[in-house]
């Protein structure tokens, strides 16, 4: 639980987004070839330097497809993002687990937790009073 009294799965299903359809799918893909054409056409303009005798130019001929590579992870995240909160889930739950010895102190973590919300509320409560109050 977290310091709203929620579990773990709730906050969970309140960052869930939905997989991109329709026009934003579409810029999504639009974004990715144009990226990728740039990626392939600055790899190929950094080849025929290097093969000319540039050397740092080699360094840039492995980086364009590194970074190709890197925009087709990013657009697959774009487009699936619940995909990140599953593999967040398996994370959390895979070490979920707690050593028993320390089931007390996270018990006293989470009470303090809920002391803290509970007085941040109260402190909200009373300056929405104070702005209610004619000056």
């Amino acid at each position: 639980m977290d310091g709203d009294g929620r579990s773990d799965g709730d906050v969970s299903q309140l960052h869930q987004s939905r997989r991109l359809t329709g026009a934003e799918a579409f810029r999504a893909h639009l974004t990715l070839v144009f990226g990728l054409a740039l990626c392939a056409l600055a790899f190929w303009f950094e080849l025929g330097r290097a093969e000319r005798g540039n050397d740092l130019s080699w360094a840039y001929v492995f980086e364009w497809p590194l970074l190709g590579v890197f925009a087709i992870y990013m657009w697959w995240n774009v487009l699936d993002p619940e995909r990140q909160v599953k593999v967040r889930e398996k994370k959390s739950q895979k070490h979920a687990q707690l050593a028993p010895e320390f089931n007390g102190m996270l018990n006293a973590w989470q009470d303090h937790q809920r002391e803290l919300a509970k007085e941040n509320e109260e402190y909200d409560a009373r300056l929405n009073v104070d702005d209610q109050r004619p000056t």
